[in-house]
């Protein structure tokens, strides 16, 4: 019996550790916590320096279960921002003591989850902070630099005690599990590494990631920042790097014309070919007004992780580019304590039972649903015909009759918030269509589409299609500096401390704004691309040619008394970049239509618009968010 007991113990550790049914707790030492540096060989020489690139892992970890002969699992989050940038809402980097051993993690990972037996490692990926090699912005380095302490960690790499040479370390204290989390581009290499189907990954959580990084920089051949992935590597690498790294730079300015054709390197950056090799659950988080990383990222990634049947959990908040340790801090800590505690160490807790999506309605109120996108949501076709005055026209089921047209002209300087907000009125850089005020409300969830004929007035030509919900609201304010959230200045602490990690963080606050009108999904193309999404044709000036553009995921509900809008327009000011030429577009109604994910379809459109009191007049602008003149290009910081 002594002896059953104490393998008992080696296994599952002290009892108190299990107080709670299906939940770890925090019985080991913070202070006293193990830390140290390692650099895992990636087997790769991305810098060509005639040698393998090393990365390096900092590690903390509890001492007590290597102490009783156990092994425990990782958390781990690879980024190319500690040094550079930091990490979340107050950019904290890592710090280290006069001997460069590690001291100071950023965020509340290591506080919180040390003392309940898991290790959290922290890798640089290669050419930032303490690595070699070269950063190439989601293309094999960055990815193997995560992998290749996946496979460490599974005791299937090498690692060294030094940058160069060193003595060999095993992780003998690990036991192949491990979970991987981050924000961003953080999260994009989550979804990299998943994607190659690497054995002991046994679960991630991305959040607000790039799941395919050609989506990152173009809409179907419109430009979305006026740089590359080049420029993004030039931010984060070390200085060290950039001196060695210039080959590396050239291949990616040169594998990413600002044509906007798809080429071999966003091949190698499409993870979303490759989600059938996924073999870890996905617990995803994204901001529904996230203009940075766009919310297309995650509608594809979870309809690719759907058809392929992986095990899949999200979030959606009203926010922009946001941790959701920002926006919804106690439930979220609680949740990924759970989704942990079950994956990594196998408890049976109950949280893959419970609902699959959590959904921000308002600001800080939320609602669940049991599958993403809602039962009973199906593609349902709505048309746009022409109004009582030019550009001012009608959203419904019924079909334009043949020849009815509506004429705009694109207008740089014009942004969505700028349509919406003359949605009523004539206005020359865009065609509007909207329903009558609902009389019951209609829920749009998942990605919808809109394919439009246009016939343009010159060689090259950009349009954007934005869904618009017309009535006034308060809703978080995603275009500010904090992109809905407000930094305060007290503190709450997440777990253990030290001096130089003390696991508290500032708290935070909605930042919310009364408007008229909200944009909930956006969808941008190049004119050119009408005939393959990925490569792009001059145009003929007067003919007419049909382009599907993807509107972007979302989960919105257009209330009883407000009215569902669909524009197409021209360049969406601060989200797309203008073409050559300023074309006026004619738009051929009885030829364009919109699928949108209603959830009850046809059926609910059909009730909620049922004897719909007409359109009101024209009257003051409907204010609402306008996008910031330019966006980060850094996927991102925070």
């Amino acid at each position: 019996m002594a002896a059953v007991a104490a393998l008992l113990s080696a296994l599952i550790g002290p009892a108190s550790a299990h107080a709670a049914p299906g939940e770890s707790r925090p019985v080991y030492s913070y202070d006293r916590a193990i830390r140290e540096s390692v650099w895992v060989d990636t087997r790769l020489d991305g810098d060509a320096d005639g040698r393998t690139d090393r990365v390096a892992v900092d590690i903390v970890r509890p001492a007590e279960p290597a102490q009783q002969g156990r092994r425990i699992p990782v958390i781990m989050d690879a980024s190319p921002y500690y040094s550079c940038c930091g990490r979340g809402n107050e950019s904290q980097k890592k710090t280290y003591d006069d001997r460069g051993r590690p001291v100071g993690f950023p965020l509340f990972y290591d506080n919180y989850f040390v003392p309940r037996g898991y290790a959290t490692v922290l890798v640089d990926l290669a050419g930032t902070n303490r690595s070699d090699g070269c950063v190439d912005v989601g293309g094999r380095s960055d990815i193997r630099s995560a992998r290749a302490v996946v496979d460490w960690l599974g005791g299937r790499g090498r690692a060294y005690t030094s940058r160069t040479g060193g003595k060999p370390v095993t992780a003998g204290w690990s036991n192949g599990s491990t979970g991987m989390i981050g924000k961003s581009w953080d999260a994009t290499i989550a979804n990299g590494v998943a994607a190659t189907g690497v054995k002991g990954l046994k679960t991630i959580v991305p959040i607000a990631g790039i799941s395919s990084w050609y989506d990152y920089y173009f809409a179907k051949g419109a430009p979305l920042y006026d740089s590359g992935p080049d420029s993004l590597a030039d931010a984060v690498d070390s200085p060290e790097a950039r001196k060695r790294c210039a080959a590396v730079q050239k291949k990616l300015a040169d594998g990413a014309p600002r044509t906007g054709d798809w080429t071999g390197l966003w091949s190698e950056r499409d993870y979303v070919r490759n989600a059938g090799k996924v073999r870890a659950s996905v617990l995803m988080v994204h901001g529904m007004q996230d203009l940075n990383v766009r919310t297309r990222h995650a509608g594809q990634w979870w309809d690719a992780l759907a058809r392929h049947g992986v095990e899949r959990k999200i979030w959606l908040s009203q926010t922009g580019h946001v941790d959701p340790f920002d926006f919804r801090r106690g439930a979220w800590v609680k949740t990924l304590h759970h989704w942990f505690d079950h994956y990594l160490l196998g408890y049976d807790n109950g949280i893959e039972r419970t609902p699959m999506a959590d959904i921000e309605r308002a600001p800080g109120t939320w609602s669940t649903d049991p599958k993403w996108p809602a039962p009973g949501t199906t593609p349902t076709t709505l048309r746009p015909r022409g109004g009582t005055a030019p550009g001012v026209g009608v959203l419904g089921t019924r079909k334009a009759p043949h020849g009815a047209t509506e004429t705009f002209t694109d207008d740089p300087k014009l942004s969505e918030a700028d349509w919406a907000a003359r949605i009523d009125a004539p206005t020359a850089a865009k065609a509007g269509f909207r329903t009558g005020p609902l009389r019951a409300p209609l829920r749009l969830s998942g990605s919808g589409t809109v394919t439009v004929t246009v016939t343009p007035s010159t060689s090259t030509a950009h349009l954007s299609a934005v869904l618009v919900d017309l009535g006034p609201d308060t809703i978080r304010n995603y275009a500010a500096d904090g992109e809905g959230i407000t930094t305060l200045d007290r503190r709450t602490c997440w777990g253990a401390g030290t001096t130089g990690d003390t696991g508290c963080f500032k708290e935070t606050a909605a930042d919310t704004q009364k408007v008229a009108h909200t944009v909930f999904s956006r969808g941008w193309a190049d004119l050119g691309n009408y005939a393959d999404a990925h490569k792009g044709r001059p145009l003929t000036p007067g003919k007419p040619y049909t382009l599907t553009l993807d509107l972007a995921a979302s989960d919105h509900v257009v209330p009883a008394g407000h009215r569902l809008a669909l524009i197409v327009a021209g360049t969406d000011a601060g989200l797309i970049d203008p073409p050559a030429s300023t074309p006026k577009l004619t738009l051929d109604l009885s030829r364009t239509w919109a699928e949108l994910p209603l959830t009850g379809g046809a059926p609910a459109f059909a009730r909620a618009t049922a004897g719909a009191p007409g359109h009101p007049d024209a009257a003051a602008p409907l204010d609402g968010i306008a996008p910031p003149p330019s966006i980060s290009r850094l996927p991102a910081v925070g």
